[in-house]
């Protein structure tokens, strides 16, 4: 019988078994690679939709808008509390709808944020509730990740999710960085010529000058709907990853799911926390340096590099690669807080320089960007190994009990990619946030980059014990 065939029906995936060699050469690679190659650009847009507001909130004073800084902060932290939420409902997805089908629609549900922000920051008298409204619709972009590596962690045999996720997430992840880097640009020009509203005047160094701020929403409007017509028309549903919501709970009652929430809040949520935060930070703690001009290359190393933490993880062990790259996190928010200026909270460094070195504190937040970005691949290759390796141990020796048994440790470790991502996206509201608290309440951001050395530390422990020292209970 040809499997070639008889393997689809339509865009339905019948057969579906990456494990098995043959048919992983003869078919199985080109599907998973094409699936995956048209979700990266998907998520991609997803996550510039998502952090949009990490440019708009610093941009908006000038324009009119009389928002206060804790205001501001918010604004910027608003889409990931609502990412991190439709997160929970977005990792559970796929099995129910089909991540053909899911990934067009939560990638077309993009144009009502873009659009709706476009008209916003057009009139300086739009109401605050408004604003903080489009805010939290940008968390649609959020929830995307969690169905998008869901479904891609289907398509791949165990010993390749490490960097098909990595890169699925990794180059997603750019648009954080591409939305800081290209905004300013594209708001200079009217690109979008009568589609794209009058200009606004601003004063920039002394003098009047036109901008387009509608463009910083409005120029990914269509990329958006061409995405979501390609997804829907080229993209795979995979059959075996149908399951309930039901089934797909057991993940809540095995705690090694929520010892990877906890770790990739360490990672993601510090990624994606310190993206959001950081054009506002630097323009908080060093008022003279223009925050849009260097705000986007964290971001970028991050994201760069993590397809680069799921393929270390691949060949050394994830567990190992988390553990170090905490420790390494927490030393660098230490960096950060030697060349902070010195504050009135009391809560500084007594060494460093007393104006603080925008330059250390730079590259410090670039180690930490790297750090993110290599922990985020290897939380993400430890979570479908830990839950693959569960079922087995499980499973029974004939072929049936073990075909079952991967069927089970595929859905589960889906689903817990997804809940992880859900959970973790919550750093990129608390991060912001807790500086803007930690302003307020002491005058600078140390008493919570503090904490965040306390967690990561936390962090390397848990990790050290479950998965990367010797006779560990789930070595990974």
């Amino acid at each position: 019988m040809d499997t070639t065939t008889t393997s689809r029906a339509g865009r339905l995936l019948t057969i579906w078994t990456p494990e098995d060699k043959a048919f992983w050469a003869r078919e199985g690679e080109a599907i998973a690679k094409l699936n995956l190659w048209i979700s990266v650009p998907a998520l991609f847009l997803a996550f510039a939709v998502w952090q949009v507001w990490s440019v708009v909130a610093v941009s908006l004073p000038t324009l009119g808008f009389n928002y206060t800084t804790n205001q501001l902060f918010w604004l910027a932290a608003a889409p990931a509390l609502s990412g991190a939420t439709l997160r929970i409902f977005y990792s559970f997805m796929v099995p129910l709808v089909g991540g053909r089908r899911w990934t067009a629609l939560s990638t077309a549900s993009l144009l009502i944020p873009t659009i709706g922000i476009g008209i916003a920051v057009q009139d300086p008298s739009t109401p605050y509730p408004t604003m903080l409204v489009l805010a939290l619709l940008c968390g649609l972009g959020g929830g995307n990740f969690s169905s998008s590596m869901a479904n891609i962690s289907y398509f791949f045999p165990n010993d390749r999710k490490g960097s098909a996720l990595g890169v699925n997430a990794g180059l997603g992840n750019l648009g954080v960085s591409v939305v800081q880097f290209l905004s300013p640009i594209v708001v200079t020009v009217g690109v979008l010529g009568v589609f794209g509203g009058e200009p606004q005047t601003i004063v920039r160094d002394g003098e009047q000058v036109k901008v387009w701020m509608q463009n910083a929403a409005f120029i990914w409007v269509p990329w958006i709907a061409l995405a979501a017509v390609i997804a829907w028309f080229v993209m795979n549903d995979v059959a075996d990853a149908k399951a309930s919501v039901a089934a797909q709970a057991a993940i809540f009652g095995q705690p090694h799911n929520w010892i990877m929430c906890l770790l990739y809040l360490g990672t993601f949520g510090s990624f994606i926390g310190f993206a959001a935060g950081f054009p506002l930070l630097i323009k908080s703690q060093f008022p003279d340096v223009n925050p849009l001009a260097y705000a986007w290359l964290g971001p970028l190393v991050g994201a760069v590099v993590r397809p680069f933490g799921g393929w270390l993880s691949d060949k050394v062990g994830g567990g190992v690669v988390t553990m170090w790259n905490f420790l390494v996190m927490a030393l660098a928010v230490l960096g950060v807080l030697w060349f902070l200026p010195k504050g009135a909270g009391g809560y500084a460094l007594p060494f460093g320089p007393a104006g603080g070195s925008f330059t250390g504190f730079f590259l410090m937040f670039l180690v930490l960007f790297v750090t993110t970005g290599i922990g985020n691949g290897s939380t993400f290759r430890m979570i479908p190994v830990i839950f693959n390796t569960l079922a087995m141990r499980g499973a029974g020796p004939g072929a049936a009990e073990q075909a079952a048994a991967i069927k089970e440790g595929n859905v589960l470790g889906a689903a817990a990619v997804g809940f992880a991502g859900a959970l973790g996206a919550y750093g990129g509201f608390f991060i912001p946030k807790s500086y803007g608290s930690s302003i307020a309440a002491t005058g600078g951001p140390e008493a919570a980059l503090w904490i965040f050395v306390a967690f990561y530390l936390l962090c390397v422990a848990v990790t050290w014990w479950y998965y990367a020292r010797r006779h560990a209970p789930m070595p990974c």
